[in-house]
């Protein structure tokens, strides 16, 4: 069985999840303030939604569809243990080898620079191993701070689009920002 890889940064290790890590997963994507900066976070975020969500991951990785991967501190200690602080992962067409990107990270953990480290890790991924051709992103136009990050990898600005997704009842406005693989391209 191949698994999907394991990333390093500077302050973070970007590891595949297991299931001991469904615990933290539902406390902090449980987190009304995390689950409302996304479109896809349920809240509330009920006992056993954790485990599901991490089952998916092996198949989607073996089928080539997907590559999630939790963010996590590295411990100073040097020890195996990790802290675990969010998620990363990418949707992979392989078709039109292109993906998009999506993360979320823990309320304690905001405004670090945490997401955009593990960000350039996980394109820089799949640029140079999945040899993608693009890599796009969405988020929510009311949480600017997500496309902050987007700017800070090298993302451009591509689309908004006016009420796209209903979040908790609101028609919510997204924008879409991209990136080429300069190297595939040529």
């Amino acid at each position: 069985m191949i698994t999907a890889p394991t990333l390093h940064t500077e302050r973070l290790i970007l590891r595949p999840f297991t299931l001991d890590d469904a615990p933290d997963v539902q406390r902090f994507a449980g987190d009304r303030d995390v689950a409302s900066t996304t479109s896809a976070i349920p809240h509330p975020y009920e006992d056993g939604m954790a485990e599901e969500w991490i089952s998916t991951h092996q198949p989607a990785f073996e089928k080539g569809t997907g590559v999630s991967l939790a963010i996590t501190l590295k411990d100073t200690a040097k020890t195996e243990e990790t802290i675990l602080i969010g998620a990363i992962g990418i949707g992979i067409d392989q078709t039109e080898k292109i993906a998009e990107l999506g993360y979320w990270v823990g309320k304690p953990y905001w405004n670090s620079g945490y997401c955009t480290e593990a960000a350039k890790a996980v394109v820089t991924y799949g640029f140079d191993v999945l040899q993608l051709a693009s890599i796009h992103a969405f988020y929510l136009k009311r949480n600017p701070a997500s496309g902050r990050v987007l700017e800070k990898i090298g993302m451009q600005f591509e689309e908004s689009f006016p009420k796209a997704v209903e979040k908790w009842g609101v028609l919510e406005d997204m924008v879409k920002y991209s990136i080429q693989n300069e190297t595939h391209n040529s």
